[in-house]
């Protein structure tokens, strides 16, 4: 008799059991694909990721900007030369929501935006558990000089560090990030500062990119210079570096790795590599004004690295990151390679506490 009622108890049981299973798989059913979509983005492993509390953040932003544009060609009369801007410090506001943060950065010392020589930046990023996009604009001014200069059989020495505004350069892209390892391992975490890595963790991640990379070039300005400094010769630039203007475009498809370190608490060193197979348009105008005759289609190799360090109590933040971008652009006419990067130091504030996280502090 026994044995039949705790058979009776156990198909009770399992038919309870069954029944919060179809009612739990029935809701989620009734989920739109949206609200399945949303979710998912921002499911995370609390063991090892502490969520935002808040729905709110304003920053503040230093950034020292280093880069490079080698322009050069090929051939019998192969040259090269490369313009770097003068380093500058930039600073901004940065004001963030949840997923989302844009900010804006100017150099202190010309603020008139008028000026061709005006350095400023505007960044924007979204960033969920899942995904995540960076956007960004950039104007370098002109305020350039000649870094470095080879021609073939010509000593070039006393053109390095001659001041060159002839050359003006923007910067426009959107990289978009999948992370493999979203529940555990947390992208913004690092970059965004809405989360918080309690448990030091790697992830695998893929991305595409576009960027279009601006210069206008005077190389009548630059011939200029080369006959005054190296008046005892005549030295003629290539064929190749007479344009006026060009433009690149480029599409990447990109798979790197990114590894969080939480070497005590509420603090992060961060870092991540990415490799990008891209494809690259170029159109540009020459001194004849043929536009064909300077375009080229191309497949390179481009890289991207970011290192961080954080400290983040959920309230307060501030850290330190590095960003580095590498374009390579390869024909058999025409050459161009342009690093470009920032380091920024920041300090930020969370508030406006999310209701989830009120109702936990009531007794």
């Amino acid at each position: 008799m026994r044995k039949g009622w705790l058979l009776v108890l156990l198909l009770v049981s399992i038919s309870v059991v069954a029944g919060d299973s179809i009612q739990v798989e029935k809701a989620q059913q009734e989920q739109s694909w949206l609200q399945r979509t949303i979710s998912g983005f921002t499911r995370i492993d609390e063991n090892y990721v502490e969520p935002q509390h808040y729905d709110w953040s304003v920053m503040l932003q230093a950034t020292h900007t280093y880069d490079y544009y080698r322009l050069s060609t090929s051939g019998n009369n192969k040259q090269s030369v490369r313009f770097s801007p003068t380093p500058n410090f930039k600073v901004g506001p940065y004001f963030g929501w949840r997923w989302a943060f844009l900010g804006y950065t100017f150099d202190l010392k010309n603020i008139d935006v008028d000026s061709k020589s005006l350095k400023q930046e505007i960044d924007f990023s979204f960033y969920s558990a899942q995904i995540g996009a960076d956007f960004y604009y950039r104007r370098t001014g002109s305020d350039y000089h000649i870094s470095d200069v080879k021609i073939s059989n010509v000593d070039t020495s006393v053109l390095e560090g001659e001041a060159f505004d002839g050359i003006s350069v923007g910067i426009t892209g959107l990289n978009v990030y999948y992370i493999f390892n979203h529940q555990r391992f947390s992208y913004p975490a690092a970059f965004n500062q809405s989360t918080r890595q309690k448990i030091s963790c790697g992830s695998w991640m893929t991305g595409l990119g576009y960027t279009r990379n601006s210069i206008e070039f005077d190389y009548d300005r630059l011939q200029n210079i080369v006959d005054e400094r190296l008046s005892e010769r005549t030295v003629k630039l290539d064929e190749g570096l007479k344009f006026n203007s060009v433009n690149y475009y480029n599409i990447s498809v990109s798979a790197g790795y990114a590894y969080n370190w939480v070497f005590a608490p509420y603090w992060l060193l961060a870092s991540s590599l990415s490799l990008a197979l891209a494809y690259k348009k170029t159109r540009g105008i020459s001194e004849d004004g043929d536009k064909h005759g300077f375009d080229f289609n191309n497949l390179n190799i481009d890289g991207i690295g970011r290192f961080g360090i954080v400290y983040n109590n959920d309230r307060f933040y501030a850290g330190a990151s590095a960003i580095v971008r590498a374009y390579n652009y390869r024909k058999s006419r025409f050459q161009a390679n342009n690093v470009f990067g920032s380091l920024n130091i920041y300090v930020g504030y969370n508030f406006g506490l999310k209701k989830a996280y009120k109702q936990k502090k009531k007794p």
